[in-house]
């Protein structure tokens, strides 16, 4: 059976004021750290599968319920062990998919408060996964949510539709004309007042589509949190 290994030796230092809970940000989304299985000890039973102490800003859990976001803590080539921000999704299948864009499927192992541990349906590569970590080393988690937004501008209130959302901005759709740095406000009542007022800026127009810059990066907790409490609120029970 799949074991996250809870006092792996020689684990890195990181900035404790990020790390100390779950509704804290972690680091900055492209930060990396991780220990190489020589630093790290075998498992209490004497398997020698090596465990990597990863921290990244975030991967997410996909389910029939929608897609929630994680931060992945270790891994091995049988599983790994992530940190939540609400109860662990449910669904069959679960997947992981990593930053780097590749998606592996999971069984959930074992979960206490806002942590979790999943076993890989498939022994993997854990040096892929590592690899993986710096192919797209500026963009950030998005979430596929869909979800309905008033936008105030200058020249009026309107509706749109979000389309994905990540900590930094969104991409919408929207039959109102907006200008290249325009500013707009956005406000949301599905998530509880999360989106309220959120000042954003116009980066890039195509036909109804605009991709929009926050001028306020969202928590990873607040982000999170709003994600769970649209696709599936009983998580936050």
């Amino acid at each position: 059976m799949f074991d996250i290994m809870s006092d792996a030796a020689n684990t890195f230092q990181i900035d404790q004021d990020a790390n100390r809970d779950a509704g804290d940000d972690i680091a900055t989304v492209d930060d990396l750290i991780l220990g190489s299985a020589a630093d790290l000890k075998s498992t209490s039973d004497g398997r020698a599968a090596p465990r990597f102490t990863l921290l990244i800003r975030a991967a997410k859990i996909v389910s029939s319920h929608g897609e929630f976001v994680c931060v992945v803590r270790d891994v091995s080539e049988t599983g790994v062990a992530v940190r939540l921000f609400h109860d662990v999704p449910t669904g069959d299948p679960l997947e992981l998919h990593m930053p780097g864009g590749s998606i592996y499927e999971i069984r959930n192992v074992w979960e206490r408060e806002n942590e979790a541990g999943f076993e890989f349906t498939k022994t993997i590569d854990v040096d892929r996964i590592i690899h993986q970590f710096g192919e797209f080393p500026k963009r950030g988690l998005r979430l596929g949510l869909f979800f309905p937004v008033s936008v105030k501008a200058l020249s009026g209130a309107s509706e749109a539709i979000v389309e994905n959302l990540s900590q930094q901005g969104a991409r919408i759709d929207s039959e109102e004309d907006f200008a290249i740095d325009q500013t707009l406000r956005l406000a949301c009542d599905e998530g509880g007042g999360t989106l309220k007022d959120l000042r954003a800026k116009v980066r890039w127009r195509r036909d109804r589509q605009y991709g929009l810059v926050f001028d306020d990066t969202l928590s990873l907790n607040d982000f999170a949190r709003f994600a769970a409490r649209l696709q599936c609120p009983k998580l936050l029970d």
